[in-house]
C-alpha cells in the first residue's frame, strides 16, 4: 500500500531524486524560468512554493537590510536562510555569467515580490512533445518573472567564452 507516499519517484532512488530538485529549483530561483518535461516540472512546483513560502512569511524580515534588523529577527531570518540553504545551493550563475546568491535571491528578491501573493508563485506553460522520446514538455516559471531578452552580441560571446 502507498498510504502517505505522495510524489512522483521517476524512477530514481531519494539522494538522486533529492540532487535532482535542488538542481531544478536552484535553477528555477537563478533563471526564474526553465524548460522541464511536464512530470517534472508539476513535482518542481511543490518544491519551489514551500521554499518561496518559507521566506514569506518572515514578513518584512526577509528584505529589511541585515544590520537594520532587531537581534530576535536576525535570529529566525538567519533560520530561514539555514532551512533553504539545506535544500538550495548557495550560489547561481545566472545567464549573463554572474554570480550571485541564490538564498539571498529568495529572501530579498522573491519574498517582497510574492508579499501580497497567497501562493501560487508558478506557472506552467505546456509545449508539447520533445523532438527525440516525445516527453511532453512544459516551461515553469515564476509569476511576474521579467521577460526574456536577448543577450547582447558581446555579452553572449563573454557567456560562451565562460563555459
Amino acid at each position: 500500500m502507498r498510504h502517505g507516499k505522495d510524489g512522483r519517484q521517476f524512477s530514481r532512488n531519494t539522494a538522486h531524486r533529492r540532487a535532482m530538485f535542488r538542481n531544478l529549483a536552484a535553477n528555477l530561483v537563478t533563471h526564474e524560468r526553465i524548460i522541464t518535461t511536464d512530470a517534472k516540472a508539476k513535482e518542481l512546483r511543490r518544491v519551489a512554493e514551500r521554499l518561496i513560502t518559507k521566506a514569506k512569511r518572515l514578513g518584512t524580515a526577509a528584505y529589511t537590510p541585515f544590520d537594520q534588523l532587531s537581534p530576535i529577527d536576525k535570529a529566525k531570518r538567519l533560520h530561514v536562510a539555514r532551512l533553504l540553504g539545506g535544500f538550495l545551493p548557495r550560489w547561481g550563475v545566472e545567464r549573463t555569467g554572474v554570480k550571485r546568491d541564490i538564498i539571498e535571491k529568495v529572501l530579498v528578491d522573491l519574498a517582497k515580490r510574492m508579499a501580497e501573493r497567497p501562493g501560487g508563485y508558478t506557472r506552467i506553460i505546456k509545449l508539447g512533445p520533445r523532438r527525440g522520446d516525445n516527453a511532453s514538455m512544459s516551461i515553469i516559471e515564476l509569476i511576474d518573472a521579467p521577460p526574456v531578452k536577448p543577450l547582447e552580441p558581446e555579452a553572449a560571446e563573454e557567456a560562451s567564452a565562460a563555459e
